[in-house]
């Protein structure tokens, strides 16, 4: 049957990867890409739109879901969908989809990546041999292996990054109070049954959940403090999960030997001064920023769209 590819127009936010919004192209249908974030230039873009794809930086609000009659479906690439009003596009009948498997393993080697590089002190002295300074014997690192690495959120990225972590010879126990303890016995992984009894064992903790009202501000000030001294926390998953206040302050005063964050409070981040901390390695929200992720989410969102837009069955949007 003919497919209606022709009928289908969408729109990209302006960071939607350039070989993404050409797959698209020719594959579902017409593609406008926006030039900026700015809620005003998606509302004037969006109106005749079917099909919205956005990252995590331009936000799907119920203002602009108002202004958009024809939208069927909101796509993002990746996980998170925080920056989505799912309950305007609930009541509107549109429907969100995302690419969670797509960059699990690009997260979960940037989470093992940064805790070697924070124990390793990789960060320090790679600066401090640019200044000119041999820093052999200032910095004595540690190994992942024998440590307890504790996971938060044991969803696909929290999966991968425990087998990494496993193959790494650390002990990995993990807390999701929403999956099931097949899951966790299926990789080898001891379920913790609360918080606070990871925070208190684990040497190391990766933080891989989605942002919602019950995780904002899941590692809060009193979190922190209950994390053995001279843990490790990585944060690749969303900013707002953590009071970055009180990291910094863990990490000012000891008790924190180190942390790295690929996800801010704000991004970018309005206060720079804080991540000069030696302790803290810092990168611009890159976790998911690998060409194969791009391809794997790609071919995912393409897939879902198929479906739900019908194609090939020849019937119009909306059946």
């Amino acid at each position: 049957m003919m497919e209606n590819k022709g009928e289908i127009r969408i729109l990209c936010a302006q960071d939607v990867p350039p070989d993404m919004v050409r797959r698209l192209q020719e594959t579902i249908g017409s593609v406008e890409v926006l030039t900026s974030h700015d809620e005003g230039e998606i509302i004037k873009a969006i109106q005749d739109k079917h099909v919205f794809v956005v990252r995590s930086k331009s936000k799907v609000t119920a203002n602009v879901i108002a202004h958009a009659p024809q939208l069927k479906v909101v796509a993002r690439p990746g996980v998170g969908t925080d920056n989505i009003d799912k309950k305007a596009c609930e009541e509107r009948g549109i429907q969100v989809i995302n690419s969670p498997e797509a960059s699990a393993s690009s997260v979960a080697e940037l989470t093992v990546g940064l805790a070697i590089a924070l124990l390793r002190h990789v960060y320090t002295t790679c600066a401090l041999l640019k200044q000119g300074e041999w820093a052999k014997s200032k910095y004595t690192g540690r190994t992942v292996e024998g440590k307890v690495w504790g996971i938060v959120g044991f969803g696909s990225i929290g999966r991968r990054v425990a087998e990494i972590a496993q193959a790494l010879r650390a002990d990995v126990i993990a807390y999701d109070p929403y999956v099931k303890d097949e899951e966790f016995a299926n990789k080898g992984v001891k379920r913790a049954l609360r918080l606070d009894e990871l925070l208190e064992k684990s040497d190391i903790v990766s933080l891989h959940v989605v942002l919602n009202k019950d995780t904002e501000g899941l590692i809060s000030a009193e979190a922190i403090r209950k994390m053995k001294k001279g843990a490790y926390l990585i944060n690749t998953s969303r900013g707002k999960v953590v009071d970055q206040k009180a990291l910094f302050q863990a990490l000012s005063d000891g008790h924190l030997a180190g942390a790295a964050l690929d996800v801010y409070e704000t991004e970018p981040p309005t206060d720079v001064s804080c991540l000069t901390i030696e302790n803290l390695i810092c990168t611009p929200h890159i976790g998911g920023s690998t060409e194969e992720a791009f391809i794997n989410a790609t071919e995912i969102l393409i897939n879902k769209l198929r479906m739900i837009l019908r194609l090939g069955e020849g019937m119009p949007i909306g059946y």
